[in-house]
């Protein structure tokens, strides 16, 4: 399917456990998945489910130990394909400090294009736009390490920009951020899928920037164990908490009620969408 953009084929990925290889861990464990194009996808799991393992195969950082990767109908296996796919996956880590490579903010980001063998004259264009993309216009002679945790990612997603990726993968990038900082980057994926159309696949641990996403994926135990929308995964609170995951605070509190004996709906996620509910019974 031309609309297919990632996909993966009964994949595994197992690390050793000893120095001398003899046991393996598998961290992932014949996964099967598939990411349409444009598509806003969460992925989410307790530590050590394998959804960090997952990001670092999607861009060849890994390769499967068994089963295959393809990423836009390459497969992430042959090592004639690792450059383009990683030209077309961009990644963001937790920390972005890690990814800063010069002193100002303009430099890190032509950083990317410059070894892409882009011309100087698009480098200068592509700076500009990805900054104006993250809403950082102004901030080119910056010093990057000079600026807030929110900043920072910003900075670290418009050097993936600049690339001109097809697709984002971010592992827990807003981990270590404050909620402003986080309200802003998920604001800037929002954006950038919208209006750019770039394939997201957003791995948190915080289940209200999951909600925000179009499609929630759940990982445990190395398997995919749930996979539709938001609303639907989160409405089995009772199977998400026998994960060891959380709900949306007022999902759970819906549940609850429900539980109670009060006829409210169960795929409730956001303090908005209950006011609304709450609001229409309280006036009829």
């Amino acid at each position: 399917m031309d609309d297919i953009f990632i996909k993966a084929q009964n994949v595994s990925y197992a690390y050793n456990a000893d120095k001398r290889g003899e046991h393996l861990l598998p961290a992932i464990k014949n996964l099967n998945l598939q990411i349409k194009k444009g598509e806003f996808v969460a992925v989410i799991g307790r530590n050590g489910s394998g959804k960090s393992t997952l990001a670092r195969l999607l861009n060849a950082l890994l390769i499967p130990t068994g089963g295959v990767i393809y990423i836009g109908g390459e497969r992430t296996d042959f090592p004639k394909n690792v450059w383009d796919i990683r030209k077309s996956v961009g990644m963001i880590f937790q920390n972005p400090e890690n990814q800063f490579v010069a002193s100002s903010v303009k430099e890190d980001i032509a950083f990317g294009p410059e070894n892409l063998g882009i011309a100087a004259k698009e480098i200068v264009l592509r700076v500009d736009e990805s900054l104006r993309d993250v809403g950082m216009e102004g901030f080119g002679d910056y010093s990057p390490h000079n600026l807030s945790g929110g900043q920072k990612q910003k900075i670290a997603i418009a050097g993936i920009l600049a690339m001109r990726p097809e697709c984002i993968v971010l592992d827990e990038a807003t981990s270590m951020l404050d909620p402003v900082g986080r309200k802003e980057i998920l604001d800037t994926l929002k954006r950038l899928n919208d209006k750019e159309g770039i394939t997201i696949v957003h791995i948190t641990h915080h289940m209200e920037e999951a909600v925000l996403a179009k499609r929630v994926i759940v990982i445990a135990n190395a398997h995919v164990v749930m996979d539709g929308e938001p609303s639907e995964v989160f409405s089995r609170v009772d199977e998400i908490k026998k994960l060891g995951l959380d709900v949306p605070q007022v999902t759970e509190l819906f549940c609850k009620l429900k539980k109670a004996g009060f006829k409210v709906p169960s795929d409730i996620l956001t303090t908005k969408e209950a006011f609304r509910y709450l609001k229409d019974i309280i006036q009829s």
